[in-house]
């Protein structure tokens, strides 16, 4: 199937250039409902806010839903390099942005990516890399994960306009799993596989979010 120029675009924002590497290399290309932007807004809050604003700017970019992924640092106990985080909101100092079609995603990722746990709840964000007590901190307030953009992606996205909005990471490190630990390499490639397999759910999203509401 290919994209109808005229339906509604989406806009997919990442941080790093190997996210948009594993996203534009992997998964299924077509059966997108609209035009696709896959966009590295760069590193940290203000960096995704500065180029997701400038993205929507564009008068062909006005009703785009906007979906923010990447790699995060996982919270809870337990949880292992490439497992799924949907976030039902993202929150940072400056507020909370609540997520659309967080159901329908946790879903069509267990189908997608047998096998892989899908973890649901808040995404908190922070302007540095999270470590030690301090991810101890964030998990006490209910959040499940963390990452540097999502919270800025999305604040920027609904302050341009009303759109569909979620987030969707990958856990490239965890309270057991921390970066600077021997195995760093094999959580990254982990991760890395499990984004490369998503693009058809976002596309799924996506579609879901341009039906009517009742």
């Amino acid at each position: 199937m290919s994209a109808k120029p005229d339906a509604a675009p989406l806009l997919i924002a990442c941080a790093l250039g190997i996210e948009r590497f594993a996203l534009c290399t992997g998964g299924d290309r077509g059966g997108a409902e609209g035009p696709v932007t896959v966009l590295r807004t760069g590193m940290g809050p203000a960096a995704a806010e500065r180029a997701v604003g400038k993205v929507l700017a564009d008068p062909a970019m006005r009703s785009a839903a906007v979906l923010a992924t990447g790699f995060c640092a996982g919270l809870a106990p337990g949880m292992h390099p490439g497992d799924l985080v949907v976030a039902e909101e993202t929150r940072d100092p400056r507020g909370s942005t609540p997520c659309v079609g967080t159901g329908l995603l946790v879903g069509e990722l267990r189908r997608a990516v047998p096998g892989r746990a899908v973890h649901t709840g808040p995404l908190a964000g922070s302007d540095h890399v999270v470590r030690g007590p301090e991810r101890s901190e964030l998990f006490a307030t209910g959040a499940i994960a963390v990452d540097m953009e999502s919270a800025a992606t999305l604040r920027s996205a609904v302050r341009a306009g009303e759109r569909p909005v979620a987030a969707v990471r990958v856990v490239v490190d965890a309270p057991e799993h921390e970066l600077v630990r021997i195995g760093t390499v094999r959580g990254g490639i982990s991760a890395f596989r499990v984004l490369r397999a998503v693009l058809p759910v976002f596309y799924e999203w996506h579609r879901s979010s341009l039906l009517p509401r009742r």
